[in-house]
């Protein structure tokens, strides 16, 4: 591993440890085992590594989840079967990358002060709420994609602010396909 990958992956090491803010230079070159130097020569700041580290971060997330959920869920039962299903494993995703989720809400805090982090953000909500139509969905029109995607952001957001702040608040997968249900019809 060279000196830039020792640095993205020592920068992850203090995002998920210590979050954004609180993570330092030091922190950063001495996980990647490199002088404080090396992160001006590579990345020109310790915010532009950290941006790095947080785009390579979510990117990694994203595939993880991916291919996790395509395994566990039958794409063939019905709609709310698989939207129960998928709900249950995004809320078990929660304890299972608590710090991954956690960061996000620092990163949303830093976003109103820093344009960098902003980008970032703005480019791994334009992808999450991708990913979470195709979790549900599968492929579909764009016009779908831009009606669904926003619902699923805002679920999955919500239910994350109910997992971070009081676990045993969070419904089944189950639950919320009946929500979706009695909405629908009501």
């Amino acid at each position: 591993m060279g000196n830039r990958e020792a640095l993205i992956a020592g920068a992850k090491k203090g995002l998920f440890e210590k979050g954004y803010t609180r993570t330092t230079a030091r922190d950063i070159a001495s996980a990647a085992g490199v002088s404080l130097a090396a992160i001006g020569y590579h990345f020109g700041s310790k915010e532009a590594l950290l941006n790095a580290a947080l785009y390579e971060a979510i990117e990694e997330w994203g595939e993880g989840i991916q291919r996790s959920f395509a395994a566990e869920i039958d794409a063939g039962a019905p709609l709310l079967d698989r939207f129960a299903a998928i709900a249950d494993r995004v809320m078990l995703s929660f304890s299972e990358h608590r710090q991954f989720w956690a960061m996000q809400f620092e990163m949303i805090a830093q976003a109103e002060h820093t344009p960098a982090i902003r980008e970032v953000v703005m480019a791994g909500l334009v992808e999450g709420k991708r990913g979470f139509v195709e979790l549900f969905h599968g492929e579909v029109d764009a016009a779908t994609e831009k009606l669904v995607g926003p619902f699923y952001h805002a679920m999955v957001t919500g239910l994350l602010t109910q997992f971070l702040i009081d676990p045993a608040s969070l419904p089944s997968g189950r639950d919320l396909a009946q929500t979706v249900r009695l909405i629908a019809g009501g």
